[in-house]
């Protein structure tokens, strides 16, 4: 075989790692990228449209609280919460932890929707519970590093 057909890969003929090998790198870097963009969006959305709101007091978010009967103290706790969890998201060593945390918010918000608001938006947190499933599941690798972090801080 020549070199010029030697360098092109011919199904069969070609060991079966090394174009498997080549996909499986462009694959993972294509969804390394999928999965950042996705932590992005999410920590976006968790910043503006939903903590913002809560934090500036915003009259939509008020009555909502106050409906609640959690009052202004609710609402900025949430809204602190989300917060840190959008800024959390985009922090390597944290991010699978503020994945789970945030998911742990979303189910309460389920639940509060459901129980209270009579299930009005109660889709929304499910749905962004996916999303931030998968977060938590594909970073999970860095929650051996947050651990090793803080022992090393104690």
């Amino acid at each position: 075989m020549s070199k010029a057909t030697a360098s092109v890969p011919v199904v069969g003929s070609t060991p079966a790692g090394a174009v498997i090998a080549e996909s499986a790198t462009a694959r993972g870097r294509r969804a390394r990228i999928a999965l950042r963009t996705l932590q992005v969006l999410l920590a976006l959305f968790y910043a503006i449209p939903s903590a913002l709101p809560k934090l500036i007091g915003h009259v939509s978010a008020a009555e909502s609280f106050e409906r609640l009967g959690w009052g202004s103290a609710g609402m900025y706790t949430i809204g602190v919460l989300e917060l840190a969890g959008a800024i959390a998201l985009l922090m390597p060593v944290l991010q699978s932890v503020a994945a789970m945390a945030l998911g742990a918010l979303m189910v309460g918000a389920f639940i509060v929707q459901t129980a209270v608001f009579d299930g009005q938006y109660a889709a929304t947190p499910l749905v962004l519970l996916v999303p931030l499933a998968l977060i938590a599941w594909a970073r999970r690798g860095h929650n051996g590093d947050l651990v090793r972090l803080l022992r090393r801080q104690a």
